[in-house]
């Protein structure tokens, strides 16, 4: 237990996604009591889940050597302090990136590491990520081999969901959409031989079980995923997703009653009723019109995790008609996707247009100064987004035009409530709707109290 505290303080330390890092969250020994979970919820950027997670807890990380990367390497520029153009920014490796001393220069940030491993090292696959009655298991490959399971499910392109999943993968198939698919043979090096695509909205018989891969609303490539067994039977694993009205016309949710719902619980908290995804683009589109045209030597920077929240600065790209500068593994990632038009929207010099992606980490003054800095002079002021339900405030509630960016110097950081993970009000719409016989709760669940209080709202829900 001490061990994973010590993890756990790693963890704290690190930067964090808007992605659910479920098991840090919710999981749980058999008798229910929290094994590893990090600290209160509401802390803002310190309990947001790990992107990069894989980088610290996997197996793959003994066997993979981090090279030094400075802050401009990231970004896919050249340092300008190597042309004498702006202050030295000295070489910084991911580790410090993240907000903590290199392992290799720090025992017990290295000994923390070695903890997590131990941690990970003694667990279970949990059981909400079993499907019953079937060899199947859902985003649980940091677990090795699963006993009794021959099918591996992967929901969506997030590193706390893949994690475990490398080059070196054996244990069996993987299911997952196209989208997704492609990101794990490009991203991972996994054996094409292993890796098993799905069509969205098809049916497929796996092991006498049928299977459909429903659009999650979520990060490209995510899905929802519908298991119906030959009892009759169906189950509904949702991954990680944001529930909206569209999903009730999907008619294999219209039509078939749902025994077991694994539910995304990221957000059942009364305090989380967002604005729509549309609303708050329709205000980042807003505030970049309004700051552009104040002053036109703008730079406009969004952040983003590797995969997701391309719908903020794609709205801002439409809506003025300017390209998208992103460094070549983002692009790379961008294209894989397969969208229309998207090559033909996306810079290679970041000269050639005022709006680029940044990873959501880099969103800190003194990083955007650097960042600034770099651009030889061309701009004069920073703009930046940081799109996540994580800067929602009760406060603020839809009104967006009450948020208060944050400013230092020329740079200002509007932080915005853009999540794709579903509101407290968009779960108790989509539970309604489906009214499911049971519902397990997939993050937060590691604390009694927090399940407590999940099961009750899922009781007025049903009542209702």
């Amino acid at each position: 237990m001490e061990k994973c505290k010590e993890g756990r303080k790693l963890m704290k330390e690190t930067v964090i996604s808007d992605s659910t890092f479920d098991d840090l969250h919710s999981y749980s020994d058999d008798d229910g009591e929290n094994r590893f979970q990090p600290d209160n919820l509401d802390d803002d950027e310190t309990t947001h889940h790990l992107e990069y997670s894989e980088q610290i807890c996997s197996s793959s990380v003994k066997k993979r050597r981090l090279t030094q990367t400075n802050l401009f390497q990231l970004w896919g520029l050249e340092n300008p302090a190597d042309h004498g153009k702006s202050k030295n920014v000295t070489q910084t490796n991911l580790f410090q990136l993240w907000g903590f001393e290199n392992p290799g220069k720090s025992k017990s940030v290295q000994k923390a590491t070695t903890s997590l491993a131990s941690c990970k090292s003694q667990r279970v696959c949990p059981f909400y990520k079993r499907i019953p009655g079937t060899p199947f298991t859902v985003d649980a490959f940091r677990y090795g081999p699963v006993k009794g399971c021959s099918a591996y499910f992967l929901s969506h392109f997030h590193a706390d969901h893949y994690i475990g999943l490398t080059k070196v993968w054996s244990h069996g198939h993987i299911y997952c959409t196209n989208l997704t698919a492609r990101l794990v043979r490009i991203c991972l090096n996994v054996s094409p031989s292993f890796i098993c695509p799905l069509e969205l909205g098809t049916e497929y018989d796996l092991k006498g079980i049928k299977v459909t891969m429903l659009d999650a609303n979520h990060c490209p490539g995510a899905a929802l995923i519908h298991f119906r067994l030959p009892n009759g039977q169906c189950y509904l694993h949702t991954g990680d997703f944001r529930a909206s009205k569209l999903m009730q016309s999907y008619p294999l949710l219209a039509s078939q009653r749902i025994n077991i719902l694994y539910l995304d619980t990221t957000y059942c908290n009364p305090k989380y009723r967002f604005p729509s995804k549309e609303e708050v683009l329709k205000f980042v589109v807003g505030v970049t019109r309004t700051y552009l045209n104040n002053y036109p030597k703008t730079i406009v920077v969004v952040g983003a995790y590797s995969i997701g929240k391309e719908h903020v600065y794609f709205a801002i790209s439409k809506a003025l008609r300017v390209k998208i500068y992103a460094n070549a593994s983002r692009r790379r990632i961008l294209q894989s996707f397969g969208w229309a038009g998207i090559s033909e929207n996306l810079s290679t010099n970041r000269k050639d247009t005022p709006l680029h992606i940044l990873p959501i980490s880099s969103l800190k003054f003194e990083m955007l100064e650097r960042y600034l800095a770099s651009q030889d002079g061309q701009y004069t002021s920073m703009l930046a987004f940081r799109p996540t339900g994580w800067t929602y405030s009760e406060t603020i509630g839809e009104n967006l035009n009450l948020i208060k960016p944050t400013s230092k110097g020329n740079i200002t950081i509007y932080g915005v409530p853009y999540s794709e993970h579903s509101s407290f009000t968009e779960l108790q719409e989509f539970v309604q709707f489906l009214r499911p016989e049971k519902i397990i709760p997939t993050v937060n669940v590691g604390n009694a109290v927090n399940r407590e209080k999940m099961h009750s709202y899922f009781q007025q829900w049903l009542k209702s």
